[in-house]
């Protein structure tokens, strides 16, 4: 299941703009008996159009067309906005709204703005920050557990990485140890390019948050394919 797993751009709070996310709660004319309405009920039922509004909610950066050029496809996801949902009838509804969350390029869009921010735009290895006049950064959002092989869309399996250096990454010519210093095949690696390991053993650029880094099992797993090549 955890391979499924998709994170909101950012948590959705219990109270919207609007008001409250869920119909039983709005239909509550007084505010002060909500506190009662949810009171030992933690886990609620969801009707279809409210769990597409929250669903939407959070990923609203995500398929913000104008976030397209930094995070997606240059077309965006117009083809599935607000209107692609709510425009259905209410028993179509919930099913579109698993057809976004299954969506490979907007999971793609999504693992891409975790991991770029996080990294701050900068490759781990390289440490280089390079942004075009678009406002897309250079870096490619790495997977480091494939996402083939079931490997989940989690910033923790994610490192931001420069294309040569994601190649790299992906065919395990380069590896990292668990204090996050770098592997390096050199007798694989091609000659012109072992210059971007001369700090080898400094460690990778990492995320300010310590939550964000990756996930000792992760690297553990990336480091045991680095050692059967």
């Amino acid at each position: 299941m955890l391979g499924d797993y998709l994170p909101f751009d950012a948590p959705v709070p219990f109270v919207g703009q609007l008001g409250y996310w869920e119909g039983p709660l709005r239909a509550i004319e007084d505010a002060n008996r909500v506190g009662a309405g949810v009171q030992g009920r933690a886990m609620r039922p969801l009707d279809d159009a409210d769990f597409a509004a929250i669903v939407l909610a959070g990923l609203s950066e995500t398929l913000e067309p104008s976030n397209a050029p930094r995070l997606g496809p240059p077309g965006g996801f117009q083809e599935l906005s607000e209107t692609f949902v709510f425009d259905a009838p209410p028993a179509e509804q919930a099913r579109r709204v698993e057809a976004i969350l299954i969506n490979r390029k907007i999971r793609d869009a999504n693992f891409r703005r975790q991991v770029c921010e996080a990294y701050d735009d900068r490759c781990a290895v390289t440490r280089l920050q390079i942004i075009n006049g678009g406002g897309r950064s250079e870096v490619q959002a790495a997977h480091i557990w494939p996402v083939g092989d079931g490997g989940p869309d989690t910033i923790q399996n994610g490192i931001a990485l420069s294309g040569t250096i994601h190649w790299l990454f992906d065919r395990h010519l380069i590896s990292l140890t668990d204090d996050y210093r770098l592997l390096v095949s050199h007798n694989k690696v091609p000659s012109e390019l072992r210059g971007l390991f001369v700090n080898q053993m400094d460690r990778i650029h990492l995320p300010a948050d310590r939550n964000l880094w990756p996930h000792p099992a992760y690297v553990a797993r990336h480091r045991q394919a680095f050692g059967d090549v």
